[in-house]
């Protein structure tokens, strides 16, 4: 297949590039950019070079729709929501990175301030959670991809918010992630001065992947969930981490909860569930798609907590991308994303 890449010199864009460059069965034949058109991608990124370079186009639905079986969107939020309908309307498969089709009309105005795409478009997603929605997903030609602090929340809390063992009140997602989850665009928060040596928390109460998390948390356990997302910036680069606080409503043992969650992923090839008494550290998935899973009964005060570590650039958005588009062709769902994690 040959794949086109939209709003291609961001970070995840950039992780797409390099990933789909291992994959044996797609080739990246087009990369679109309306800022940089007729550049080569080596002259912004000079460890990008390669034999044969073609420029960067800008975006042509009419030449792409020849040229190209897939497009991916790794576009700031409110860009693809304009250009997607007509893609739609093509033979492509179209997998889109931004938050523009996660949310219902009402929560995408709310949390995005944003003029929302029409819900009859809206409606034609499918949310690109790999290892919760994976036969969706084989049907589909349009993947809205999870947000990094979704894929990391969801992957954690729904294997045990299905069971009716916890409350659903009071759970309470403690999140950080390094500062290329806040993209490539300067802001004073992201300066080397104001973020080195420091634990910034930022958006408290707003931010934009809280209602994505409430909503499917809601659907898999079949009646309304609300929690606490608190996020925070660390001084590195990559790597995102959970701890979740959730209140059982019944005292189970930490071995009980273990197998709970051995079961439940025993299939998902990129799942790491720690034994009990180790919890996962960023490092240990950095450069890779896995998720690491660890969890800790604290029966003092009959709490559930739950740590969840990926790097927000793969698992968290190009790398669960290509674990998309692996599972809507029938391809094996780890071609391209074999790399073990880059230790230490």
């Amino acid at each position: 297949m040959k794949a086109a890449i939209v709003g291609a010199t961001g970070y995840s864009a950039l992780e797409l590039i390099r990933l789909l460059n291992q994959h044996p069965r797609v080739t990246v034949t087009e990369i679109i950019s309306h800022t940089h058109y007729g550049e080569l991608l080596s002259d912004l990124y000079p460890h990008m070079k390669k034999n044969k370079e073609k420029p960067l186009i800008e975006y042509d639905l009419a030449y792409l729709e020849k040229a190209v079986d897939i497009l991916f969107f790794a576009t700031p939020a409110g860009i693809s929501k304009s250009l997607v309908p007509d893609v739609l309307k093509t033979s492509l498969q179209c997998i889109d990175l931004s938050g523009d089709f996660r949310l219902l009309k009402k929560d995408y105005e709310e949390w995005y301030e944003k003029e929302a795409p029409s819900s009859e478009i809206q409606e034609k997603a499918t949310f690109g959670l790999a290892e919760i929605y994976p036969e969706e997903i084989k049907e589909a030609a349009f993947i809205s991809n999870p947000g990094c602090y979704s894929t990391a929340a969801l992957l954690g809390l729904i294997p045990v918010i299905k069971t009716g063992l916890t409350t659903k009140k009071g759970i309470i997602i403690d999140a950080k992630s390094g500062t290329s989850g806040a993209g490539r665009t300067l802001s004073r928060m992201t300066h080397f001065s104001e973020m080195d040596e420091s634990l910034v928390p930022y958006k408290f109460g707003k931010h934009q992947h809280t209602p994505e998390i409430e909503y499917y948390l809601s659907k898999e356990a079949g009646e309304e969930i609300k929690v606490t997302l608190t996020t925070h910036l660390v001084p590195m680069t990559r790597g995102l981490l959970c701890t979740m606080y959730v209140p059982l409503n019944q005292m189970v043992t930490p071995k009980e909860i273990w197998q709970l969650y051995q079961d439940f992923y025993e299939k998902d090839l990129f799942v790491r569930l720690y034994p009990l008494g180790s919890l996962p550290q960023t490092k240990q998935v950095i450069g890779s798609n896995y998720i690491a899973i660890g969890i800790h009964v604290d029966e003092r005060t009959e709490q559930l907590v739950i740590v969840t570590a990926i790097d927000n650039l793969v698992k968290g958005a190009a790398g669960q991308a290509i674990q998309n588009m692996n599972l809507m062709n029938d391809w094996p769902v780890q071609e391209g994303l074999e790399n073990s994690p880059v230790y230490p």
